[in-house]
């Protein structure tokens, strides 16, 4: 048997009105995520260089309106067996219009992400969202273990 990477060059686009969801890399504005994301409750004073070494390992949905990023996602996986989304967000002046539906529906149709057994996630505040595409309250809390480091990046902003 021959192992190869999964096919996820290939970029996906999808629009919603004005707005554009995309699979591009050279679409993401780095700062702009960066800029959310070191400021948001789980990823507070991350360095903007573990910000790009994430985009580099994941799939990134961005979602912007003329140019400008207004949404993110990524979704690191397996393709085959798990995927894990992460660093959902958008932006808050374009809260409240089904953007996060629309995002989380593209990752779930995403053709790398078809057939997978688990997918997981963490959030504090979007449950509503989530249960929308099947996610619920792990079944078998007992199960999963974790190791959490909150603190692994006080101090090392630039």
């Amino acid at each position: 048997m021959t192992i190869t990477s999964a096919q996820t060059d290939s970029v996906q686009e999808r629009r919603f009105g004005h707005f554009l969801i995309s699979t591009d890399r050279a679409l993401l504005d780095v700062h702009a995520i960066y800029g959310f994301l070191t400021k948001c409750y789980w990823a507070k004073g991350i360095p903007e260089e573990i910000v790009a070494r994430s985009l580099k390992n994941s799939i990134c949905f961005g979602m912007y309106k003329g140019g400008q990023q207004v949404g993110f996602a990524r979704v690191v996986s397996d393709y085959a067996t798990f995927a894990y989304i992460g660093d959902v967000f958008v932006l808050e002046e374009y809260r409240g219009r089904g953007l996060g539906k629309m995002l989380m529906q593209c990752i779930m149709e995403h053709p790398s992400l078809h057939g997978l057994r688990r997918w997981s996630l963490v959030t504090r505040d979007a449950h509503g969202l989530y249960e929308q595409f099947g996610f619920t309250a792990l079944k078998s809390p007992e199960r999963w273990m974790e190791k959490h480091n909150p603190n692994v990046y006080v101090g090392q902003v630039k």
